[in-house]
């Protein structure tokens, strides 16, 4: 019975969330029932990393779907449980970790972490907001006191790069149709090209592996112009003592745990220049 009323009470929440910018079906309304679920059962790991992986692994084999957030005409919280992409699925995880630490798995607070992590300083207002670019993901979640950026301390070097793929692809994005959106997304890629931004490069990852810890942020940087990050996961130091990687993964077409350590994984990506690394506080 009590579970019958969650479930009521859940997909109600997402009919009046609706008119709030929130976009939730009732089949993934379902989903976050059942991922509460799920988390409860995950025993209490004694550091926030460990937490995170243990809600990672809740995810192994949905799959992989791109675009997931690209919904309606205008910008609104997407809450897709059932597909993610390598951006959402870390976002899915912190924002689960989060109110499972405050203890308080409920719906509108799950909404209000998610808009936290996926928006500018939190505030959803159009489709500028949302943090396109994992440097500003990085370092406004930073600002907010979610993650904290350690690249630099593990041996990262400065990178000077304009970044400005939307602005130069603008076909590729379905929502840069609208002037008001793309005249946005100029804008803070001019506010990105005053910015510098720490990687740690692939033939030094292997050296300063043992720095890295289950749990932290892996963000993959690349050579391609334009773009900053290709690919994100998170960090789990598995039974052969090296540095995996828990993603949504493009070759398999789902959430898994790369079989290869992350320094031999990098090496098949010929656009990868290294990582960085955000560890959640």
């Amino acid at each position: 019975m009590k579970k019958q009323f969650f479930l009521i009470f859940i997909l109600a929440g997402c009919v009046f969330c609706n008119a709030q910018h929130i976009t939730c079906s009732p089949k993934d309304s379902v989903a976050f029932a059942n991922k509460i679920n799920e988390i409860k059962l995950v025993s209490k790991a004694t550091t926030f990393g460990d937490s995170l992986i243990a809600i990672g692994k809740t995810f192994l084999k949905i799959p992989y779907v791109a675009k997931t957030l690209e919904i309606g005409e205008k910008e609104s919280l997407v809450v897709n449980l059932q597909g993610l992409d390598c951006t959402t699925f870390v976002e899915n995880v912190l924002a689960f970790g989060l109110i499972s630490r405050a203890d308080s798995l409920y719906f509108p607070s799950f909404t209000s972490t998610l808009k936290k992590i996926r928006y500018r300083d939190g505030n959803l207002d159009g489709y500028g907001s949302r943090l396109h670019y994992f440097t500003e993901w990085i370092s406004n979640n930073e600002t907010k006191g979610l993650v904290k950026n350690i690249t630099n301390k593990i041996g990262g070097k400065i990178v000077k790069k304009e970044i400005n793929f939307m602005g130069t692809h603008r076909d590729l994005y379905p929502f840069l149709k609208d002037d008001a959106n793309y005249n946005t997304i100029l804008k803070t890629e001019v506010a990105l090209k005053q910015k510098e931004f720490c990687v740690l490069s692939q033939e030094d990852i292997a050296a300063n592996e043992h720095l890295i810890q289950s749990g932290d942020i892996i963000a993959l940087a690349t050579s391609i112009n334009g773009l900053d990050v290709t690919h994100t996961g998170i960090a789990i130091r598995a039974e052969d003592g090296r540095i995996h990687m828990l993603h949504a993964s493009t070759g398999s077409m789902e959430v898994e745990i790369t079989k290869m350590p992350l320094v031999d994984y990098l090496k098949n990506i010929k656009s990868n220049i290294g990582i960085m690394v955000a560890r959640p506080i």
